[in-house]
């Protein structure tokens, strides 16, 4: 019988492939996405010192469900804070995920609140 290789295996697999290449520093962090089924998670990573310098994410907005517009509110929310901070460009990791939906819709939404990657 042949058994079917769940689809977050794959994911973690093509994240650790994508992580070879990225690198977050402190003149450019790596913005970080997590995507559950009910919530977006979304931090910027300083992976010389190892420290998040920014986070965000669904709940703090006060949203119970995780759509396209509410990856919008969180990708404005998370260049706002990265501004605030000083950030001004980043690395985009995907975290393995397509880039379609929700994370395509988190990503230009940081970039129109301007946020450069």
């Amino acid at each position: 019988m042949i058994r079917k290789i769940s689809s977050n295996v794959i994911r973690q697999k093509r994240h650790l492939r994508i992580r070879k290449t990225i690198e977050g520093t402190a003149a450019r962090p790596r913005l970080n996405v997590y995507r559950s089924n009910s919530a977006l998670y979304v931090q910027i990573i300083d992976d010389v010192k190892q420290t998040t310098l920014v986070s965000a994410r669904t709940q703090e907005l006060g949203l119970k469900h995780s759509n396209i517009e509410t990856a919008k509110a969180v990708g404005k929310l998370i260049a706002e804070k990265a501004l605030a901070q000083g950030i001004v460009s980043v690395v985009f990791d995907r975290s393995g995920y397509l880039y379609h939906g929700r994370v395509k819709a988190l990503a230009e939404a940081a970039r129109e609140a301007g946020l450069q990657f």
